[in-house]
This record gives structure tokens, sequence and C-alpha cells, in this order.
């Protein structure tokens, strides 16, 4: 199984909209995919609420069967929509992706 972890940084203010207002956006959007992309096995997104300074704003926690599987929902469309909205939107990201055994 393979395990995908993004966090992002966001800005005070982008598109219209507050950090908050885009994080829930984010938020919205990235789990939506779950119905949209078969590939996915599990998609959960988490707003901060630690206070401090290191902290990033979301953070997504996606699980997949394969790197093949990850490499779909990558590419996929509808995935690639939420993410031109979310770098709009974020100031940072930092990503690791890992393999497990079931």
């Amino acid at each position: 199984m393979i395990k995908h972890i993004v966090m992002w940084k966001l800005k005070e203010f982008a598109e219209g909209k507050n950090k908050l207002e885009n994080a829930q956006i984010i938020k919205r959007d990235l789990e939506a995919l779950q119905d949209k992309i078969k590939e996915i096995r599990h998609i959960e997104v988490g707003i901060n609420i630690n206070e401090s300074e290191q902290a990033y704003d979301v953070v997504l926690y996606s699980e997949f069967n394969s790197i093949e599987d990850l490499n779909i929902y990558q590419n996929h469309q509808e995935h690639l929509r939420v993410a031109e909205f979310v770098g709009k939107v974020r100031e940072a990201r930092v990503v690791t992706d890992y393999e497990t055994s079931i």
C-alpha cells in the first residue's frame, strides 16, 4: 500500500477568500475526489488547529493500492483541477510518499 501525505501553508488572502475559507474549499474538493477517482483507497483532509508558526494549515492523508494508482490519481483531470486551485492559494508545500505492507 502507498501512503501519500501532503501539507500546505496557505496565503492569508487569495482568490478573494481568507486562509480558513480556502482551507475549507481544499478540504471539500479533495475529499470529494473519493467518489470521482476509483484508485483512491482512502482520503482525509485536516485543517490545522495548532497556532504554532511551524504548523502547516492543511494536511492531506491518502492511501492507494500501488504506485500506479497514485500516479493515476495525480494525473486525473479532477485532481488536476483541485491542484490548480491549491497552487493559487498556497505559500508552501511539503509531500511524502511511502510504501507499507497491508
